[in-house]
């Protein structure tokens, strides 16, 4: 394990002003996002469409790297054929990798998943550096409803988290360790809070016990949200304040930021979110607070794309607005009036 790569690495994914694209969809979820446009997933279709989105101009300025799905990490770019691990390398973007295998039923626990994906992953690590990545991301789903999650559900996804973390520092590779707590349902933002909490310290506890050099590794948290079906949606303050508040509460000094997720959230309440907590509490945190989005970055590139080659540029320059905002949101400098603006 080469500690200061790994430092260095987290760092810089995490560092002000940036934040984490995720293109790792896999392929029946790039399916389900292309059909919503009326576009057929194939492999050039998807080539095409993360192309536009990693040659935009002036992406760099506000990604600092982009998680990859497998056939991605192994595409190139249209025009000149460069490896996109390369491509990305070249405008100092750092390209990450994503290598769990999905979210399974969990056995003799209705309603809960455990994420697969920890046989043969070594092998799998040492092919992907070679390829390029430098950091990987593993996802855990916790979902909340009815006398859910379990502890046995906690425990068996932080444990896999903390497995897949090791094996990622001795590969060199910086894990995103990622546990996400849903917004599906109908639950308060209290409940949120509480079991996202009791999850994310489980998730620690279970980094210590298998050694994981916390300065080597980023957190792919939740934020703390009602539930999409709650009637009683929190307010911008209350999700900043309680996201922070567990954040406080749960994550060590040593973590060199957290990389939020969307989760669902519409692309102006991820943003208007993480700036809200960034010009509140911004100052007096220990750790840089940052995002990792997916559909929050590309949700408009993609309308815009629609599967037509004379939409890439307006594809392109949707996409590098959001990067922009979600930028600006890292340091608290986003306004929501911004959003009725030309960039």
């Amino acid at each position: 394990m080469n500690k200061e790569q790994l430092r260095n690495t987290a760092n810089a994914m995490v560092q002000k002003g940036k934040g984490i694209l995720a293109a790792d969809e896999s392929n029946p979820t790039c399916g389900k996002r292309f059909d919503g446009i009326g576009v057929e997933s194939t492999e050039m279709n998807r080539n095409t469409y993360r192309d536009l989105l990693f040659t935009t101009t002036g992406m760099e300025e506000f990604i600092s790297g982009v998680i990859l799905f497998d056939e991605t990490l192994r595409q190139s770019t249209i025009s000149d054929n460069a490896p996109f691990p390369q491509y990305l390398y070249g405008k100092g973007i750092i390209p990450g990798i994503k290598v769990d295998k999905g979210a399974k039923e969990l056995a003799a626990h209705s309603g809960e998943k455990v994420t697969e994906g920890l046989d043969g992953l070594r092998e799998r690590l040492r092919e992907y550096y070679q390829l390029g990545a430098r950091f990987a991301k593993w996802r855990a789903v916790i979902t909340i409803g009815d006398g859910i999650p379990t502890q046995a559900c906690i425990h068996v996804n932080a444990h896999a988290l903390a497995r897949y973390a090791a094996l990622c520092q001795e590969a060199d590779i910086v894990p995103i360790v990622e546990p996400e707590v849903l917004m599906d349902g109908n639950h308060s933002i209290e409940t949120c809070h509480e079991v996202s909490q009791m999850t994310f310290t489980k998730v620690f506890k279970e980094l210590d016990k298998q050694s994981i050099y916390l300065e080597g590794i980023v957190l792919k948290p939740n934020m703390i949200v009602s539930g999409m079906e709650c009637s009683d949606q929190a307010g911008m303050e209350e999700v900043a304040d309680r996201t922070v508040e567990c954040l406080k509460a749960t994550v060590p000094t040593d973590v060199p930021g957290c990389a939020f997720l969307s989760g669902g959230q519409s692309n102006e309440n991820a943003t208007a979110h993480l700036n809200m907590m960034n010009a509140k509490h911004g100052d007096n945190l220990p750790w840089n607070l940052t995002f990792s989005y997916g559909r929050a970055l590309q949700a408009s590139a993609l309308k815009a794309w629609s599967g037509e080659t004379e939409n890439i540029p307006a594809a392109q320059d949707a996409f590098y607005q959001r990067a922009k905002f979600n930028g600006m949101a890292t340091s608290g400098t986003y306004s929501e009036e911004l959003e009725t603006e030309m960039v």
